[in-house]
């Protein structure tokens, strides 16, 4: 059972349109950054993939904590408030598809303040 279905259906949806404000919130120049950040430290299929068409490539939590610093992670943990060591696997879990709900066109779209 994926953290979304745990969630439940509405909740969940919630998660994937509040993740990417959230992050501009901590990152400065928001999910693209994010998402540039990805892309230096090698990652750069996976984030093509959320963007494009096809199926969604995972990223591990252990991915992720490759790229972000403890402050961006101890920020994002505070917003979304959950415990610092369930952020990893909580964005691992949720950033494809809201990376790719957020892009339905191939271009990630401004957050909804």
């Amino acid at each position: 059972m994926s953290l979304l279905d745990s969630l439940g259906g509405s909740l969940g949806q919630m998660a994937l349109k509040a993740l990417p404000g959230i992050i501009q919130q901590v990152l400065p120049g928001g999910l693209n950054a994010l998402l540039e950040q990805l892309r230096r430290s090698g990652y750069e299929s996976q984030v093509n993939s959320w963007l494009g068409r096809g199926p969604n490539e995972p990223i591990t939590a252990d991915d992720l904590r490759k790229v972000l610093n403890n402050e961006q992670v101890h920020q994002m943990a505070q917003k979304l408030g959950i415990p610092v060591d369930q952020l990893f696997p909580t964005l691992a879990e949720t950033l494809p598809a809201a990376v790719d709900h957020h892009s339905p066109e191939g271009t990630l779209r401004e957050p909804q303040r």
